[in-house]
């Protein structure tokens, strides 16, 4: 801050340099041994009694308008350049901020969709595993039961031709126990009677016991 003190002129005393001029000797030149001679001189002879300058009465109008100047100055300084400066880089933090917090947001919101994807697709697989399962038990039963009709079927066919078979048999059988007793009957009147008898009436007696048995 500046501060306007009152000029104080350095005047010599009046004599004096008409005495320098007078012998000859120069008002400036330094003063001879013994001898204290003081130019700086104060108007009114004082100080105003020792004042510190910033508290001197006479220059109150000068500290306010250089306080004033100082003042408007600063406010300036502070409304043009300061404060647009910090201005700008709150502007700059608050947007950042938002960014940041826009961003954590989209990050959240995607973070939530690839988890409602993951569990989508985790029922998703589970759904189509036990499809699977199903799907193979009901194969496998389905398979076992065709296996076993199939089975089935076969023996109930060789069951068939092993009664088809037995029956042919019983059938020659029957048919060769005629002839056997016809042949048998034969040698039994032969051996009994020592003749022999006529096949026709043989075979007849034959039929007969057939009939009666």
């Amino acid at each position: 801050m500046f501060f306007v003190t009152p000029a104080y002129a350095e005047e010599a005393p009046a004599g004096t340099a008409e005495t320098g001029a007078a012998t000859g000797t120069d008002p400036h030149a330094a003063p001879a041994a013994g001898e204290v001679h003081t130019e700086t001189g104060v108007a009114g002879g004082e100080h105003h009694g020792g004042v510190f300058p910033p508290f001197d009465t006479s220059t109150y109008a000068s500290q306010l308008l250089w306080l004033v100047i100082t003042f408007a100055v600063f406010f300036v300084l502070m409304q043009k350049v300061i404060a647009p400066r910090i201005g700008g880089i709150l502007e700059q933090r608050h947007n950042r901020l938002a960014q940041d917090l826009d961003e954590a947001a989209r990050l959240k919101s995607e973070a939530d969709a690839a988890v409602a994807t993951y569990e989508g697709e985790l029922a998703a697989a589970r759904s189509k595993a036990n499809q699977i399962g199903t799907a193979a038990r009901d194969a496998a039963k389905l398979k076992a039961e065709a296996d076993r009709r199939a089975v089935e079927a076969s023996l109930a066919e060789k069951l068939k031709a092993a009664e088809g078979r037995i029956a042919d048999i019983k059938a020659k059988a029957f048919a060769d126990v005629g002839t056997i007793a016809e042949e048998t009957a034969v040698a039994v009147v032969q051996q009994l009677i020592g003749g022999t008898a006529a096949k026709a009436d043989v075979a007849a007696a034959v039929a007969a016991a057939k009939k009666e048995g």
